[in-house]
């Protein structure tokens, strides 16, 4: 594959994953999927041209330990869940005194909120939040360490590439990792600019048009 291919390749990727982040559309995150797995093929196919194999090694490092940090918070949720199970059942029994504990007759019975007092919903409210605490430090942690190593990765693209603009797409990546809920503007705005990016790059003999220079007359 050649460099045109594979910086449009990457181009593309990056576009889908700009619009896969879009919140509140449903099924586009489909989109961003795919667009993250062009990115990686193209920034295999540039690690190859470029022959720094830490290009692609670095950027396969931030996509295994981001999908590592999706299993880890969905086995921190599923943990959280099953320790507050107690809280949890209480709490229904309070709404539904005539539960047996059969989670399949709820939609039969008639909640009833009159025995409800804020010490019976004082521990169900505060597992939960423990939950989402939780899962939100697992995220927050891996995230960190997933756009570090993708930084890593663009930011040889470019030292390589001479363009810019990959250094400063993995810098603000990095930057919305570590600010909570506000730097996720951030990461989507570095979808952007890599997609740009990668349609700035230029082949190699492109970079540094050597100068030529007609030769010193002859002495005599």
């Amino acid at each position: 594959m050649t460099l045109e291919s594979s910086k449009t390749l990457g181009g593309i990727g990056a576009i889908l994953l700009f619009i896969g982040v879009i919140p509140f559309i449903q099924y586009l995150w489909v989109l961003g999927l795919v667009g993250a797995v062009l990115i990686l093929v193209a920034l295999n196919d540039i690690s190859n041209y470029y022959k720094a194999r830490g290009i692609f090694r670095n950027a396969l490092y931030g996509i295994i330990i981001g999908i590592a940090g999706i299993i880890t918070a969905v086995v921190v949720a599923v943990a959280s869940i099953l320790v507050n199970l107690s809280n949890i059942k209480d709490f229904i029994s309070n709404i539904y005194p005539g539960w047996n504990g059969d989670w399949s007759t709820l939609s039969g019975l008639t909640p009833n909120t009159s025995n409800l007092n804020p010490s019976d919903i004082l521990p169900f409210v505060t597992g939960i939040f423990l939950v989402f605490v939780a899962i939100l430090v697992v995220i927050w942690i891996f995230a960190i360490i997933s756009t570090l190593f993708v930084r890593r990765s663009l930011k040889e693209v470019a030292d390589k590439s001479n363009v810019g603009s990959f250094g400063t797409a993995g810098l603000l990546l990095l930057i919305g990792a570590i600010i909570p809920l506000l730097g996720l503007i951030l990461m989507w705005i570095a979808t952007l600019i890599l997609a740009v990016a990668f349609f700035s790059m230029k082949p190699q003999e492109q970079q540094n048009p050597t100068m030529t220079s007609s030769p010193p007359p002859p002495t005599v």
